[in-house]
């Protein structure tokens, strides 16, 4: 049989103006034909087997549909090409993408506006490159986070994505970029030692970013939470901190109970605070600025090394499992999500022994600071 010597079309017997064009090459594309005024247009809308003929027919019928209302899809296309902004895709992308199909979008949302924005928002999207996402990954994890490096680089991949099949740019650039950390179970738990550089590397701070990382480690709660914390979700004088189902990260409402020195730094907070302030930790609810105030105290004396904010979190878990309480406590007190089937019919909070719990890491941690002897502390006492 002889080869043809050109590209042809092979129209879709279903949508009028539907056609898979069959280049030279051998490569496949589906095109739009339609009429805009006087003239007729093709439109490309993607390429074959990558979209199938069922999501051909779904699209053209899409861009017909504009035709139909007196909109020029190619010329549309064009436009939104030139014009489109990393810093205009990033909100597309929340509001059509993650928004609707992602309970954690609000952290995709941060991840933007902490990591990448500062540096791309005004750029064309359509001409990021390979080198500038390797760059700008790269640097994330030079300053010490490399995990950080790499939910950016998962989150750019996703962007991107999205916005191929939203026609504003024709390729990934994220694509080929190694990730740029080596991720692995952590077991790292500060010393004693530690924790006091630490706690008093914190009191160069100012008073909402020492705050925000002392109740991470009073309080054992995940950081998104702390820096999402309410003044209407604390009750100061019951002693009581409720984290919504919709601020939490496995969607379960939790009571996290304050202990004195939770209590003292909320005083202090409030009394700072403006009467109308929404949020606990205004001053801290940046990202970069809490990775600031981190490596400056980190840096202490050079004495922390390979340390990341959730490491306090474990240190608590690990304080209070020295101390004597039970592990399923320290899992009520750090909201793990129980996978057992008793737990669709177990509601109780446990919040007495989640108080007793966290009283006696605050007991541990005073001796902690105090530089006293473990034998000091007064041990877990079931409640």
């Amino acid at each position: 049989m002889k080869a043809r010597a050109r590209q042809y079309d092979v129209p879709d017997s279903d949508v009028p103006g539907l056609a898979l064009r069959v280049n030279l090459d051998g490569s496949k594309t589906w095109t739009v034909r339609y009429r805009h005024g006087r003239r007729q247009r093709r439109m490309k809308i993607g390429h074959y087997p990558g979209m199938g003929l069922a999501a051909a027919r779904k699209r053209a019928r899409t861009e017909l549909r504009k035709v139909d209302d007196g909109v020029d899809p190619a010329a549309l296309k064009r436009e939104r090409r030139n014009a489109e902004t990393v810093g205009d895709l990033a909100k597309l992308y929340i509001a059509e993408y993650a928004k609707p199909r992602k309970r954690s979008w609000k952290d995709d949302d941060r991840m933007l506006e902490a990591e990448v924005l500062p540096q791309w928002a005004h750029r064309p999207a359509r001409e990021i490159t390979r080198r500038d996402v390797r760059a700008l990954v790269d640097e994330i994890a030079r300053h010490g986070f490399p995990i950080m490096a790499n939910r950016v680089r998962a989150l750019l991949s996703k962007l991107f994505a999205f916005a191929i099949g939203q026609d504003i740019v024709d390729a990934n650039p994220v694509t080929g970029v190694p990730r740029p950390g080596v991720e692995r179970a952590r077991d790292r738990v500060l010393t004693d030692d530690e924790i006091r550089t630490f706690w008093t590397a914190l009191d160069a701070q100012p008073l909402a970013m020492r705050a925000f990382y002392r109740l991470r480690l009073i309080t054992a709660q995940r950081g998104g939470e702390v820096a999402n914390m309410r003044w209407a979700d604390v009750d100061l004088a019951g002693g009581w901190w409720t984290i919504p189902a919709a601020d939490s990260k496995n969607g379960l409402a939790h009571r996290v109970p304050l202990t004195a020195p939770a209590l003292e730094l909320l005083t202090a907070l409030r009394a700072a605070a403006r009467k109308d302030a929404t949020f606990v930790l205004e001053g801290a609810r940046s990202k970069r600025l809490r990775a600031a105030a981190l490596r400056a105290a980190a840096d202490e004396g050079a004495k922390l090394h390979d340390f990341q904010p959730h490491d306090l979190r474990r240190t608590a878990a690990t304080g209070m499992a020295s101390a004597g309480v039970p592990r399923f406590v320290i899992g009520r007190v750090l909201n793990h999500a129980d996978a057992g089937v008793t737990a669709v019919y177990d509601r109780a909070s446990y919040d007495s022994e989640k108080r007793t719990a966290l009283e006696t890491w605050a007991r541990r941690l005073a001796a902690i600071l105090a530089d006293e002897r473990p034998a000091d502390v007064i041990p877990f006492a079931r409640a």
